[in-house]
């Protein structure tokens, strides 16, 4: 049962999946741009890993607390004006990280995240809202297509605009991308389904959010799915980079390594294909086990060499998998009466993961090794294709 698609839906384009993807990708280019040129400079500016493991600490929880209240958001301000709002916090973002250092770097970071976030969740709700459950492989498969030409283009493009040209062209480009984002948006005029959020619905109190959520077993599943692939793209687009320039690499290595491992994303229709022939249960379990394994020997490798980019693209291809198909276990899982509700919750994946990847670095740091820390998130991803298993055969 659908509801009459926003008239920019209908005319523009005339398939609101390519739209959204579209949508998708611009939001996507924005962010990649800095992807790579922030954890590099806060390298520069704090002078140590551990001080980046703790900015970024500082940064999640910031954007956790804003997630957490999208759905009062959404009462006070409508889903379109939260989209925009997001935008906002990346333009703001971008020129805070340009001239911060210290706390104000760490609230840039937060801002980028959050920004990412409200994205994510008004994103989300948008295609379950006009994406037709059995259409969902299809449009997930197309929109990792282009969010991967922006992610293949965003890296290497913003490391060689901060080596070629003045540092602030990066940051500038990044403004630019999200301001035609929301132009794009607005165009569309993409607004609330009625049914989805009234306009006099109450807010929701998270707290009694959270326990509702994580006692449907498939939505437990659902969320460490989504968690620990998540892990495993915050710990490459911050530690890959300092990887690169501590095996003694230049640093326009690092972008390359971010715009290849982003353009597997290219690929998507091919796991399409493998989801259509052996179920997206398989395909996942697949995608953490070939992750978790090739960062297990990140780990036997120890300190950083040359030789470990193979194995982080090697991880990159299990992430991939999971990229496209990660969430459809939550969308066709996911009763309709409580999309924004459960929503709000399964997107504090991405806070979740920005929280918990830097603070268990940081506790590693203190007793060993960083390169344990592979060994445990290619731990996590392999426990994580175990508990899949127990996804329905039909999803």
């Amino acid at each position: 049962m659908f509801h009459r698609r926003p008239h920019g839906l209908n005319t523009l384009i005339g398939e609101a999946g390519t739209s959204l993807a579209k949508l998708n990708a611009l939001d996507g280019f924005s962010r990649s741009v800095l992807v790579g040129v922030v954890p590099l400079l806060a390298l520069e500016v704090l002078g140590s890993k551990q001080a980046v493991i703790l900015t970024y600490l500082l940064g999640s929880v910031m954007t956790l607390m804003i997630t957490l209240n999208f759905a009062t958001l959404e009462r006070l301000l409508q889903r379109r004006w939260v989209l925009t709002l997001s935008g906002s916090f990346l333009i703001v973002a971008a020129f805070i990280l340009y001239l911060g250092n210290g706390l104000a770097f760490a609230i840039g970071i937060g801002l980028r995240s959050a920004a990412a976030s409200l994205f994510s969740v008004c994103l989300s709700l948008y295609i379950m809202d006009y994406i037709g459950k059995k259409a969902l492989t299809r449009i997930e498969s197309r929109r990792m297509v282009y969010n991967g030409a922006a992610w293949l283009i965003g890296p290497s493009l913003g490391i060689w605009l901060w080596n070629n040209s003045e540092p602030w062209t990066p940051f500038l480009t990044a403004a630019l991308g999200t301001c035609a984002m929301l132009a794009l948006f607005w165009h569309l005029r993409l607004g609330p389904n009625k049914i989805v959020c009234k306009a006099n619905r109450l807010s929701v109190n998270p707290l009694k959010v959270i326990p509702r959520y994580f006692k449907q077993p498939a939505l437990r599943i659902a969320y460490l799915i989504t968690l620990s692939r998540s892990m495993f793209w915050v710990s490459l687009f911050v530690y890959g980079p300092i990887y690169v320039v501590e095996a003694g690499l230049p640093n326009w290595v690092a972008g390359g390594l971010l715009s290849f491992a982003s353009g597997l994303l290219f690929f998507s229709p091919l796991c399409r294909n493998l989801a259509d022939k052996f179920g997206c249960r398989a395909i996942i379990i697949a995608g953490q086990l070939i992750a978790g394994l090739n960062l297990s020997i990140l780990f036997l490798i120890g300190e950083a060499q040359p030789i470990g980019l193979v194995f982080w693209i090697a991880a990159a291809v299990g992430a991939v998998m999971l990229d496209v198909l990660g969430n459809i276990p939550f969308m066709r899982l996911v009763k309709a009466r409580e999309r924004t509700e459960m929503t709000m919750i399964f997107s504090t994946w991405r806070e979740g993961s920005e929280l918990i990847t830097p603070l268990v670095a940081a506790v590693i740091l203190m007793v060993a090794p960083f390169h344990v820390f592979y060994l445990f998130l290619g731990g996590l991803l392999v426990v994580a294709a175990f508990v899949s298993t127990y996804l329905p055969r039909r999803l």
